[in-house]
């Protein structure tokens, strides 16, 4: 896959949704999941490669530079959106990437229309943002177990420490 395919893959939310509305014409379910996910890891790829595994299309909403400030704070992201959402948009397993700047993905998830809505199992299904949306015409929300011992916040506590230790 060349670099120019996978930046295809990034696209704004009236973009996804057409795209959406094509895969499900062709009776192609789509999965929406989403996240910051910051300094990309084993626990993003394990969660990420089992939510595209619920359906035939994975569309990630991926948090902006200034959302993932307002939700992990001022220290945060250490990777930008644009670099984030490259270097997921590398993965096979990946149909859309689309940014979203609110603290929560509910009206991305309103405008593209998933037919399943996936986050990790520390949500209770029916807290989970989007699941009115989701089950209201007809979906399912499902939750993915995290891979334990990998966390983003891990990873920059143990640079710090090891810098400390210096």
């Amino acid at each position: 896959m060349s670099e120019v395919s996978f930046k295809s893959k990034i696209v704004d939310a009236g973009k996804a949704a057409e795209i959406v509305r094509q895969w499900q014409l062709d009776s192609e379910k789509v999965v929406f999941t989403n996240g910051c996910f910051d300094i990309v890891h084993r626990g993003h790829v394990e969660y990420l490669a089992k939510a595209a595994e619920k359906g035939n299309r994975l569309l990630l909403g991926l948090n902006t530079d200034s959302s993932v400030s307002r939700i992990k704070g001022p220290t945060r992201p250490i990777v930008d959106q644009e670099s984030r959402a490259i270097v997921l948009a590398a993965f096979e397993f990946i149909d859309l990437i689309v940014f979203f700047d609110e603290d929560t993905p509910y009206e991305l998830i309103k405008t593209v229309q998933p037919d399943v809505l996936v986050k990790g199992a520390d949500y209770k299904v029916e807290d989970i943002v989007g699941y009115d949306i989701v089950t209201g015409r007809g979906g399912s929300v499902e939750t993915i177990t995290f891979v334990d011992g990998f966390s983003t916040t891990d990873i920059i506590d143990k640079i710090a420490q090891e810098k400390k230790e210096r």
